[in-house]
């Protein structure tokens, strides 16, 4: 099974809100081989801490406003990583520093890249 249509639409949302505010190195990726409970992880990072704040609460009033709710959040005090989950899709929003250290994208290496392409471009 590969990500849905309205998952990859949710990703491209997300990612345009993500961009908006400033957010690098926007990574998306099909996990839902891998993971029978999410569909596709987003990755950014923000600039510094106030920016991933900026960021995730951009992509939660984005994804609000085309009908999709949080399921659940977690690190938005620290502003280091915020983890906002939606259900089909999960948005890791990154300090650099954290990026680097966790290397999400090393991680699921083996999982499809879903383009950005529709949602940078905008």
């Amino acid at each position: 099974m590969t990500a849905t249509d309205e998952t990859r639409s949710q990703v491209q949302i997300a990612a345009a809100a993500a961009q908006s505010v400033g957010a690098e190195d926007l990574v998306a990726l099909d996990v839902s081989q891998q993971l029978p409970f999410v569909d596709a992880f987003l990755i950014v990072t923000g600039r510094s801490e106030r920016n991933v704040g900026a960021v995730a609460d951009a992509v939660e009033e984005k994804l609000g406003e085309a009908g999709t709710r949080v399921v659940r959040r977690e690190g938005r005090a620290e502003g280091r990583w915020v983890l906002i989950d939606f259900g089909d899709i999960v948005v890791h929003v990154f300090h650099p520093e954290e990026r680097d250290y966790y290397s999400l994208e090393r991680l699921w290496r083996d999982c499809p890249v879903i383009s950005l392409e529709e949602a940078l471009a905008q």
